[in-house]
C-alpha cells in the first residue's frame, strides 16, 4: 500500500512539474467562483480525473459564508464561473502549481480570457496574493 502511494505521488509530482500548462478536457463540477473540478486527458488518472482547481489570484465569497450577503454573492459568483467555463470552447490552465488540500492552483483561461480578471471586473471577486482575507459581510 505504501509503495503504491509513493509511486502515485511520484507520478503526480512529475506530471505537474513537467507541464505548467494544460488543456482541460471537461469540467466536472463548480463548487464556488474560485474552486472547481476538471478532467485533463493525457494526465494519469490520479491527477487527471476529477482534479480540484483553485483559481490563482482571486478571493471570492464563500458558499458557506459568514452572513447572508456573502452567501448570496457566492452563489452569483459561482454562476458566473459556471457560465464562463461552459461558454468557453477551450479552457486552459497556466502557471500550474500545487496548493493546499491537493488542489492545483492555476491561472484559468477560457478562450484566451483570464477568469480571475473577469471575476474581479464583474465585482464578484477581489485580487488575492496570500495576504489575510477581507470579509464579505461588511
Amino acid at each position: 500500500m505504501k509503495t503504491a502511494l509513493l509511486i502515485g505521488m511520484m507520478a503526480l509530482s512529475s506530471s505537474v512539474s513537467a507541464s505548467s500548462t494544460a488543456q482541460v478536457s471537461s469540467i466536472v463540477s463548480v463548487y464556488d467562483a474560485d474552486t472547481f473540478r476538471v478532467n485533463i486527458d493525457g494526465w494519469t488518472d490520479i491527477i487527471g480525473k476529477n482534479m480540484p482547481i483553485r483559481v490563482n489570484g482571486v478571493d471570492a465569497a464563500e458558499i458557506r459564508g459568514k452572513c447572508k450577503k456573502e452567501k448570496i454573492l457566492a452563489k452569483k459568483a459561482r454562476e458566473f464561473t459556471r457560465d464562463f467555463l461552459a461558454s468557453s470552447s477551450v479552457v486552459e490552465l497556466k502557471n500550474i502549481k500545487r496548493g493546499k488540500y491537493f488542489r492545483l492552483i492555476a491561472d484559468v483561461y477560457g478562450d484566451g480570457a483570464l477568469l480571475s480578471d473577469a471575476l474581479i471586473q464583474s465585482g464578484l471577486a477581489r485580487p488575492y496574493h496570500g495576504e489575510k482575507r477581507q470579509g464579505w459581510c461588511g
